[in-house]
């Protein structure tokens, strides 16, 4: 008789919004050869909270995207096309992790 496996996948976690958000705002800044100090300011927020936004480290409200945009002459739209094609990009390679054991036939 054959012996009974689990067979493991390994898991890709999908990333959290605020973490691609955050990638997307860096990245777009940094296209604009903007500094953190100089974006914050514009936006009408402190260059420690961009910071932690840009990590992933605090989820901004709307009205705060829309501010760090705009400080980026940017707009709401564009940067949240840039983060959902980002997670579709990432989710495609997810996978979700089998649970229970799993029973092969000989």
């Amino acid at each position: 008789m054959g012996d009974v496996r689990q067979l493991r996948q390994t898991p890709i976690v999908e990333p959290l919004w605020r973490d691609v958000l955050g990638a997307q705002l860096r990245a777009l800044r940094m296209q604009r050869h903007r500094t953190i100090t100089t974006t914050a300011r514009r936006a009408g927020i402190s260059a420690q909270y961009l910071s932690e936004i840009e990590r992933g480290r605090k989820d901004p409200s709307s009205e705060i995207v829309a501010a760090v945009a705009g400080a980026l002459d940017s707009t709401v739209a564009e940067v949240t096309d840039l983060t959902v094609r980002e997670l579709r990009r990432t989710s495609a390679r997810a996978t979700v992790p089998m649970r229970g054991p799993v029973a092969l036939a000989a």
